[in-house]
């Protein structure tokens, strides 16, 4: 057989790459999960894929219960089969989601095997259990990778930080500076912090896991330009003060209070693509002035992405910003995202896609379109309003306008009413157009077939339209 060896300086910690496939060992000191064994096939060769032990949350009776649960890194290209074995059960039902894959996964035993063909941020799951789950990261095979050579060079310029395969305790959080890129190898563990902070030009990258110890977020980018951060394992990953940030294929999952995935706080320019989080409080949010950032926000874009929120809003917007000087959140565009499940029993903060404004903000110009919503345990479908949370907020939201659903599909019977409301006659939400919304297979329109005429669509679909509203429309 013949097999393709790394460059010497990540063979530590990388297995070979043997045909399609690359895997990547944990070091010994990473917390590791024993409830799956997960292997990679090529060519009737098995190799491992090691399993890191992550926390994710479960809220019972309103608190935090914090649990065990499993991820796994590899990457491959063309297709690979994948076997998963859950140590000490018998599997009588198994899953890959999002169930929108169609990943089809044979059982025997205590083993599921299925076949992958393209990339996908997945997660695992037996017998109906999403906590001793096990996340499943199986990604492209990176052509950025720095050779031997490279990495020989790259050693010597003062604005390349690399982070072998092994474990690195951070003691003092690594502040990135002006131009520096930093690769984080696969295999490259980091219990610690990175902050990329009022700097431009910088790339932060690789195939490794900034999981702290200490609760927050392992990177956060503040009042910086131009940052990349690309195919990382972390936290969370705040956003505030910035303009022009990528994220590209990073991964969130968080277990505490306040553990938001993607924040943005009054940033411009910010491009999420092919993200995952999995977060104890809302996955992704838009506000505007917020925690020392100021000023509004602008052409935030996240697509082809899975979300699963298990405490609080999957999308949240417009809730902060500056009550003196008032703000707005404009342009924000949600595209092809796959969500998994979301649980929150407070009406005030459900919604999968929720833009609940407040502080005298106004937000105009959203669109949700291609998203693929999964039978979640507790919450709301979507929430629009207007609203004074005196909790968090100053004043109610000056307005909501121009906000587009095309092609929704809900499959799930645990949607509580959604809601669209506004707050008083100069305080309104306008112009808001349902274009393909499709729930447990019926597709809601203004003319849908058997509508009695004095119904409105709403009332079918379970929306209900408050005061202060004007032009909603089911295309």
């Amino acid at each position: 057989m013949k097999r393709i060896l790394l460059p010497l300086l990540l063979t530590a910690a990388v297995n070979p790459v043997i045909a399609n496939i690359v895997t990547y060992l944990a070091p010994a000191e990473a917390p590791m999960n024993h409830s799956f064994k997960v292997e990679v096939n090529d060519n009737g060769t098995w190799l491992p894929v090691d399993v890191y032990n992550v926390k994710v949350d479960e809220t019972v009776n309103g608190k935090h219960s914090v649990r065990n649960s499993s991820m796994a890194i590899f990457d491959f290209s063309d297709s690979v089969e994948v076997r998963v074995t859950a140590r000490g059960k018998h599997i009588n039902e198994g899953r890959v989601r999002p169930l929108s894959r169609e990943i089809s996964a044979v059982t025997a035993d205590s083993t599921m095997t299925f076949t992958l063909t393209q990339p996908g941020n997945l997660s695992v799951e037996v017998n109906g259990d999403i906590f001793d789950n096990l996340q499943l990261f199986a990604g492209a095979i990176p052509d950025d990778v720095p050779s031997a050579k490279e990495l020989k060079k790259l050693k010597k310029d003062r604005n390349f930080i690399y982070f072998a395969p092994g474990y690195h305790k951070l003691d003092e959080p690594l502040k990135v500076k002006d131009n520096q890129r930093v690769y984080i190898a696969g295999g490259a563990y980091i219990d610690g912090f990175i902050y990329v902070d009022s700097v431009s030009n910088v790339k932060v990258w690789g195939r490794g896991v900034v999981y702290p110890s200490k609760r927050g977020a392992g990177i956060e980018v503040r009042y910086s330009k131009n940052v990349t951060v690309d195919g990382l394992m972390t936290t969370q990953l705040p956003v505030g003060g910035c303009d022009s940030v990528k994220v590209n294929n990073v991964k969130v999952i968080s277990s505490y209070g306040w553990g938001d995935g993607f924040n943005v706080f009054a940033s411009s320019n910010v491009h999420y693509d092919n993200v995952f989080a999995r977060t104890s409080d809302d996955c992704t949010t838009v506000y505007c002035t917020r925690l020392g950032y100021e000023g509004s926000a602008s052409n935030i874009t996240m697509e082809n992405s899975t979300l699963w929120a298990d405490v609080a809003h999957v999308i949240e917007i417009g809730l902060h910003g500056n009550v003196e000087r008032p703000d707005s959140a404009v342009n924000l565009l949600y595209r092809n995202i796959d969500v998994l499940d979301c649980k929150e029993m407070q009406l005030d903060y459900q919604g999968v896609m929720s833009i609940d404004v407040g502080d005298n903000n106004l937000v105009k110009n959203v669109t949700f379109e291609n998203f693929r919503i999964e039978n979640f345990r507790q919450g709301r479908l979507l929430s629009m309003r207007l609203c004074w949370n005196k909790k968090y907020c100053g004043a109610p939201g000056r307005g909501i306008e121009d906000v587009t659903f095309k092609d929704i599909y809900y499959n799930g019977d645990n949607s509580e009413i959604s809601l669209i409301v506004g707050y008083d006659e100069t305080r309104r939400i306008k112009n808001v157009v349902f274009d393909n919304l499709v729930i447990n297979g019926v597709k809601y329109s203004d003319d849908m077939p058997g509508k009695p005429a004095w119904y409105k669509t709403s009332d079918l679909a379970r929306i209900y339209i408050g005061e202060h509203v004007e032009n909603v429309t089911f295309k």
